[in-house]
This record gives structure tokens, sequence and C-alpha cells, in this order.
């Protein structure tokens, strides 16, 4: 598998900041397999270099640039894309007040969240992703100049949540639903959902996607639980309001020569992303900044669960093909060992009031 601002000016100076960065320990790593693999998936200092490489050259040709159009003149967005950030959602208390890094800063904190990420010990978990190429390092992730993924509200912070979004929350706690497969309702932890959208945000791996256009229509292909929102171009309504779909109803539109902007709603009551209610509208914006890039905006309105809408900016870098096949239930050691742990804690709790 692969892995994973708005100024053009504030991108050159950063690749130019990470392009002139001193060395630092390199720390190479070794998959196993017998497959040769690029520098860029073995060693991290060369990952950081190319990522910095790769903005640079995006960013001189975004200056000079003409973007592509379909055979019938829609602005052509198709390609295979990642969805990967090291750049945290909400910005850390810490950097309260900040929206955005000095170039020096941006590389202090790309270059440390990719040592930690190649630094993790496989003996505390169930497989090692770097051991498959699997981490964000070593894909076309890019340092980024924000302190966090959330624009808006300006301190990069989700908004709080209303009084009957707490009280959902807090009856969610009450239960235990990992004691047993039959009751557990994670439904990603048991591979019946994905976890990329939609919106899409940052995750450690399954995060690429593919974009196909037809006439009237845009797709996108999500790698992760095999997901496909197909998006009419035609102007309809939407669905009855009584209709609800897992992935929404999604409707789209071009704004200018760049931009594909999907307004989605009718999601299913039953899905619950980050505790949203089937009340929400997402609005996404595509916005194809380069021959390589793809700006993905999103704002999140639920009345029901925040107390004002919030939005999103990130990067979708080009990938290589293909997406491959989601096999999450082969060997599933998430599902049985959070059932086990969870069934082993409940007996020991139930043996301490005895």
């Amino acid at each position: 598998m692969h892995k994973q601002t708005r100024a053009a000016s504030r991108t050159v100076a950063l690749a130019v900041a990470v392009v002139l960065c001193l060395p630092v320990l390199v720390r190479a790593q070794a998959p196993s397999g017998t497959a040769t693999f690029k520098a860029t998936v073995t060693d991290t200092e060369t990952a950081i270099k190319e990522a910095a490489e790769a903005a640079k050259v995006a960013a001189a040709i975004a200056s000079n640039w003409t973007p592509p159009r379909t055979p019938w003149g829609d602005p052509d967005l198709q390609g295979f894309y990642l969805s990967l950030s090291y750049t945290p959602l909400e910005r850390p208390p810490e950097l309260a007040g900040k929206a955005f890094y000095t170039e020096a800063e941006a590389l202090r904190a790309f270059r440390k969240a990719v040592e930690e990420d190649a630094e993790v010990d496989p003996r505390t978990v169930h497989y090692d992703w770097k051991e498959y190429g699997m981490d964000a390092w070593q894909s076309p992730v890019r340092p980024n100049l924000r302190t966090s993924l959330v624009v808006d509200p300006p301190d990069g912070r989700i908004p709080a949540l209303t009084p009957e979004a707490q009280k959902r929350r807090a009856a969610a706690r009450d239960r235990n639903p990992q004691v047993s497969v039959q009751t557990l309702d994670n439904l990603y932890t048991r591979c019946i959902t994905g976890n990329q959208g939609p919106p899409r945000l940052p995750f450690n791996h399954d995060s690429e996607s593919q974009i196909l256009q037809t006439p009237g229509y845009v797709v996108i292909i999500l790698q992760s639980n095999n997901d496909v929102r197909i998006i009419p171009l035609d102007g309809r309504p939407h669905l009855p309001q009584n209709v609800g779909l897992w992935l929404g109803d999604a409707r789209g539109h071009w704004e200018g020569n760049t931009t594909l902007v999907v307004e989605t709603t009718n999601f299913h009551h039953e899905r619950n992303w980050r505790g949203s209610t089937d009340g929400m509208k997402l609005t996404e914006r595509f916005t194809l900044v380069d021959p390589k890039t793809i700006r993905y905006e999103f704002t999140v309105d639920d009345p029901a669960t925040w107390v004002r809408p919030w939005s999103v900016e990130s990067v979708l870098p080009r990938i290589e093909p293909p997406l491959y096949e989601f096999a999450c239930h082969e060997q599933n050691y998430g599902l049985m060992n959070m059932v086990k742990g969870a069934q082993v804690r409940e007996a020991e709790a139930a043996a301490r009031k005895k």
C-alpha cells in the first residue's frame, strides 16, 4: 500500500527550508520479504528530502500551469490520491493562537513526526506498518505550515458539543459493547465500515482513493472498505428526508476551472461520525492546485452535535496506482484481541466484587 497552503508562496518557502535543513541521523529500515524497496520507504532522511523536493517542484509548476480538462469540458481531477498528513486535526494547546509554523518550526515538527512513526516497536503491536511500506513517511506525505487541519474556528479546535450531543456521548459510555462479537458495535474494528469518509481525514493506513469522471458524474472510490461515492452533477434535488444512506446523498457542481463542490446530506441514522447525527450537512471542495495535488476542504454543519459549523483544509497528493483490496477480515487480530481483552477485564471486575 501507499501512504501519505493555500498560499503558493508559503509552499515554496517551506520547500526551500526543508531542502536546506541540516541532516540528522539516518534511521534505515529493512522491510521483510524479497522485494526491492526504494530508499524513500527504507530511509527516513531520504523520504523527508524527497517530500521537500516534491513540494518545491509542485509550487514551481503551479505558478505557470493550465489545469487540464476532460474531453467533454469539465475540470479533470482524475487519478489516484492519498489522504494522509502528519498535521494534527486540532491545534495542540501549546500552540494556541498560532495558526502557522515558521518554516523552521514546520520542518522540526515534520521531522519529529516522521522519526517517531519510524521508531514504532513491532513488539508492542500485532504488526509493524513500515514492514509493508505503509507508514506515512513512506508515502508522498508533505510538510505543512499549518499547526492544525481545522482552519475554522480560528483557534484550530473542533467546537464544543451541544448539550444534546453530550447526553448521547454519556449514554454511549454507559455501555460496554466490546465484551462479545454479537454486541460489539465498533463497525470499523469489525471491518464492516471504512475510515475514509466522507469526510476524509488523515489516517495511518487505507488512505488511498481514486477519482473517476464521466459526463454528468464524478465517482470517488475509497480503498478503505471498498466504498464508492457516485456524485451526480446535473442539479437534481436531494433524496427525500426520510431516506438515509451510509455515505450520504451527494450532489456536486463545478466552481471555476478547478474546483468540484460536493454537498452531502441524508446520512443514515445509525452512522456516527465523531458523534454526528443524520442531520449533518457536509460541504466538500476538491481543487486541483497543480498536476500532483488536490486541495481538499470540508465544512461540517450539524446543529444537533456541535455548537457551530467547523472546517478543515488538507492536501491530497497524487500517488501511483493501483488501489489494493481492502482485505480487513483476514487475520483480524484487532477484533479478536479487543473482545478477549474486554472479556478478561469484565471477569476481573466481577471477581473483585465477590
